[in-house]
This record gives structure tokens, sequence and C-alpha cells, in this order.
């Protein structure tokens, strides 16, 4: 069986991992990478690639920067010569970035079978450019991998629960992997005197490209800092230049270059609690059991919001404040995650489906269907 991973984004690069390290281990499957180059900073992919031991990609296309219209669709005209080329029995999608956008369309416009990891998954906040993208990329897909029974539940909702297969989460699989080697991981030397402190990240564009809620956040981040503990802030690229924009300079907050994913998990596992607008890091704390303060309205990992694990106080500076100085209160966490088995289910599910789909399987068809019941199916 031949799968094609289409990635590009450094979330995506942590769930492909769980994926080739599972694909290797079955010489029957042949897993091709094309990386996109949404994410082409050394600091948001090549660190990503070594500490994972993801193999190089197989193709590079060397998008870049750009609108999403323009990015989404220089990642079609490039990635559809190599889809012609390859004619897998599987293009694989994760997450909800541009690249999972152009992936589904190309694959779909091809008629080949897609399947995408992260199904399911609803902020209900069509503002956001993720939520649309999840959205057509679950509608074009033949095989909805859904990480939560409330992933499941959303593609019910719409009537795509029949394509769909509760899995369990890829990251965390991973962090269960590597959270021994990530705690022995030194941390950055701006933050290895710290006894007690925070770690924030922030690069949504509802947060960076909003001219109220950014200079709102670095607020809040700095009254943090300044009253409760110190904040390490590893700055995201695009972030950087939005943060110069407003003219911040950080008075209080440690501000740093890009974390990798080893020097991030050792980050987040020693941190009081974690100030973020990301959904993968939000479900790191939570594997991690770290307390979470989601600087959004709204998330689409509602499972970390129980007990307080996880407080959306959106871009209100004082909210920021009261959750920080309440984060004992947080737990207990729970295995709402599934078991760390999930990369094996899917691809399980992957050579369970093949057989189904052909050329421009119909939209409404139930590939993946079972007579099993994913309610009352054993825990994933």
């Amino acid at each position: 069986m031949r799968i094609v991973s289409v990635i590009g984004a450094r979330p995506q690069f942590v769930k492909a991992a769980a994926i080739c390290r599972a694909a290797a281990t079955r010489p029957a499957i042949v897993h091709r990478i094309v990386h996109t180059g949404q994410h082409y900073d050394p600091g948001m992919s090549d660190v990503f690639f070594q500490d994972l031991g993801i193999p190089a990609p197989d193709y590079n296309l060397g998008i870049g920067s750009a609108s999403h219209a323009v990015q989404t669709a220089g990642i079609m005209q490039a990635l559809e010569p190599v889809l012609e080329a390859e004619r897998p029995d599987w293009v694989l999608l994760y997450g909800d970035t541009n690249s999972t956008l152009a992936g589904a369309t190309v694959a779909a416009k091809l008629c080949l079978p897609a399947a995408h990891v992260e199904a399911g998954l609803r902020s209900f906040n069509r503002r956001m450019p993720e939520e649309i993208n999840r959205i057509v990329a679950d509608h074009l897909s033949q095989l909805l991998l859904a990480p939560t029974t409330t992933a499941m539940e959303n593609l019910e909702r719409e009537g795509l629960v029949a394509r769909a297969v509760l899995t369990g989460d890829v990251m965390y699989d991973i962090t269960l992997e590597l959270r021994e080697q990530a705690a022995r991981r030194p941390l950055p030397p701006s933050a290895a005197g710290l006894k007690r402190f925070a770690l924030a990240t922030v690069h949504r564009a509802e947060n960076t490209d909003d001219p109220a809620r950014l200079p709102a956040i670095m607020e809040g981040l700095e009254r943090v800092a300044r009253e409760i503990c110190p904040v390490f802030f590893p700055v995201h690229p695009r972030t950087t230049k939005r943060l110069a924009s407003i003219g911040f300079e950080p008075r209080h907050v440690i501000v740093a270059p890009p974390a990798g994913y080893l020097e991030m998990a050792a980050l987040e596992s020693r941190a009081a609690f974690i100030l973020t607008d990301s959904g993968g890091v939000q479900k790191e704390a939570y594997f991690l059991e770290v307390p979470c303060i989601t600087l959004r309205d709204e998330t689409e990992w509602v499972e970390t919001l129980a007990h307080n694990c996880n407080i959306l106080v959106g871009a209100d500076a004082a909210r920021m404040v009261a959750a920080a100085r309440d984060v004992r209160s947080a737990g207990p966490w729970t295995a709402a995650y599934g078991t760390g088995h999930a990369a094996g289910i899917i691809l399980e599910a992957l050579c369970g489906t093949s057989a189904l789909t052909g050329p421009c399987t119909s939209a409404t068809s139930s590939p993946a269907s079972t007579s099993v019941d994913w309610k009352h199916a054993p825990a994933c």
C-alpha cells in the first residue's frame, strides 16, 4: 500500500512522526512525505525533523509564506504533479492548515482517496481560517480519523460518521514515547535559572493580526510576568514581525527564538502553567498534566476544559492574570485522547478500507463503515 503524507507546518510534523514510526515497522507500506514548505524557517521545520527522527521529505515544494489564497494555490499547483506521479492508495492529511486544505482539494480533483487525521474538530468559529480548512478537508476525504468521541459526535451531526474511525490522538503517541527524553533535555540558557515560570506561545492570525487583541495579550503576559512568575516566550517568526509592527518591547517577559520539539516539550513539562493560542500546545499541556490558559474565546479541544485543566480567557489581560492565580485548582486530568496507539489504529484503518476505495469514490459512500457502534466500541 502506498501512502503520501502532505505536511507543511510544525504541528503536522509531530503528527506525521507518529505515522512514520508506525509505518516503518510494516514492510507492506510505502510511505512518501511531501513537505509543502508552509513552515520553512529551520527553527520551525528542520529541527522538528531532527528531534522526531522523521525521514527527509521525498518532495519539498518550497512554497513559503503568502496570503491564504496565494499560499494555498501555490501548494495546489506544486502538489498536483507529485500526486499524479505517485498515484498513492491514500493521500494522508493532517490537522487544519492551508497544506491540509490544498491536499484535500488536489486529491479530490485527481480522484485519489484522502484520509484526514484529526477529523471532526470544530471550534464553531468560521472567522478562523483553520475552521474552514478542517471542515472542507472532512467533507472531501473518504476516511475520517477522529481523535476523540467529541470529534465523532461532530461528524455524526454533519452526516459524516459512517466514514469515520475513532483512533485516539497521534500527538499523544509521540508525547508518551519521547517524554522521558524531553525530561532529560536541558532548558534554553535564558530559562535555565528559572525556578518557577510560565510558558507562553502566540501565533494564531486571530490574535496576531488583530490590532486590539495582540497588544492586550502582550499586556496580559507582562502583568503575569510582573505579578505572578517569569514568563518565557519562544516567539513564532510571524509573531515577531507583528510585535515589531506594534512597537512591543518586553519589560518583564523573557523573549526567545522558536523552540524545537524536544526543547518545547522540556519547557512544557517544567512550566508551572502555559499560556497559548495553539491547539497542539493545549493538548500537550493536557497530556503532561500542566495547567493551561488559552488565549482564545473558544477551543476545538473541549476535553481539556474539564476540571479547570484549561481555561479560556480570550485576549483579556485581567482574565489572564486571574486564571494564572488560580492554576493550582486544575485537575484531575483524564484519558480523553486514547491509549497512545493512535498511529497503529490509523494504519489499520487505511489498510482495512483501501480495497473499498476507488477513483472518485462517492462522498456519500462509507468505506470506513462497519457494524461496530463507535459509541460502545473498546477504548482506542
